[in-house]
């Protein structure tokens, strides 16, 4: 049996028993509507704001929950893979849940996310060229030392987790007429369709947004199947994913998903905007979805009530913003 439909299999034994026993180690984050992003667009903007987790992004949602049922059933030591905020959430998960964290990066991932990895506990090993090569060899050490694996984003048990945003959204009064949210490897896409469906909200549209040099998502929706990049070539690396999710192909043939291209310097104004807006810093990965909010993308206009969700990233700074300017605007 496939490591994804043993997922799904703990998924369909064990849903009540998780629910019941488990406090998320995720936050509720707020959901603010935005007067500048609502004046840039002419239409009211809503931020889900996933940058005020723990560890600065997203991830937590699913990579906590995942990590929190593997606990559950019994393991005592995660492996992941990741060069950035994946990793980072797996570190902070296995340090909450007191279990034993290795991280497998690519030689590409900056010495300071490194530190901010381990600085949760976690060990650190280097392995290959690209997360390709790290995930593949971290895979195949958990499986020989029977140890709990969790990925950065093809995971069952990560859409589910991520899906809970969707829950405090519809808990708060919002119904979007769009939703707006950046594509790396296809996690957080998964999730926000698992968590629009879960509360009813089958027809929503969705804007997934991508930068020129990470479009695999994209690029395999135009080709009607799974695209492989021949390489990255963007400064939102955490949107680096060569080949996107299965799922999150399948889930554009049965809900309305219009993929999004935009450029590098899009994405940097974007962040430096959100910055001057609203005091605060996130990536270019997610500077690419708000991108397409300050520059009026055309899926959006029409008078709907917009939501964006701010992913955040922990990798980001005052001296890396100011860097990709002067590489870029």
């Amino acid at each position: 049996m496939s490591l994804l439909a043993r997922v799904r299999d703990m998924i369909n034994k064990y849903p009540l028993e998780l629910e019941l026993d488990m406090k998320p180690l995720h936050t509720s984050t707020p959901l603010l509507e935005s007067l500048p992003l609502s004046h840039a667009l002419g239409v009211p903007v809503f931020l889900k704001m996933e940058a005020f987790q723990p560890v600065g992004s997203f991830k937590i949602r699913g990579i906590g929950y995942a990590c929190q049922v593997h606990h559950e059933k019994g393991a005592k030591r995660l492996i992941a893979s990741s060069g950035g905020n994946a990793g980072y959430a797996v570190a902070h998960a296995g340090r909450m849940l007191g279990m034993g964290v290795t991280v497998f990066v690519p030689q590409s991932t900056p010495t300071w996310m490194r530190e901010i990895i381990r600085r949760e506990g976690a060990t650190v090993i280097e392995h290959g060229a690209s997360w390709d090569d790290a995930h593949a060899h971290a895979y195949e050490v958990a499986r020989r030392e029977a140890a709990a694996y969790v990925p950065p984003f093809d995971d069952p048990l990560i859409w589910t987790g991520h899906a809970s945003m969707i829950d405090e959204v519809a808990s708060a009064g919002l119904r979007p007429g769009a939703v707006v949210l950046a594509v790396g490897g296809g996690g957080l896409l998964c999730g926000v369709l698992e968590g629009l469906h879960r509360v009813g909200w089958t027809r929503v549209p969705v804007l997934a947004v991508e930068t020129e040099g990470a479009a695999s998502f994209a690029r395999s929706v135009n080709a009607g199947r799974l695209v492989t990049l021949a390489r990255i070539a963007t400064v939102a690396t955490t949107l680096g994913a060569r080949t996107i999710a299965a799922e999150a192909l399948s889930w554009s043939r049965k809900h309305p998903v219009t993929p999004w291209i935009v450029s590098d310097p899009a994405a940097v104004r974007a962040c430096l905007r959100f910055a001057d807006d609203h005091r605060i810093l996130v990536e270019p990965a997610c500077g690419a979805a708000l991108s397409a909010v300050y520059d009026r993308a055309q899926p959006l206009k029409g008078g709907r009530p917009v939501l964006v969700i701010v992913c955040g990233g922990a990798g980001v700074s005052l001296a890396l913003l100011r860097q990709w300017a002067c590489q870029l605007l």
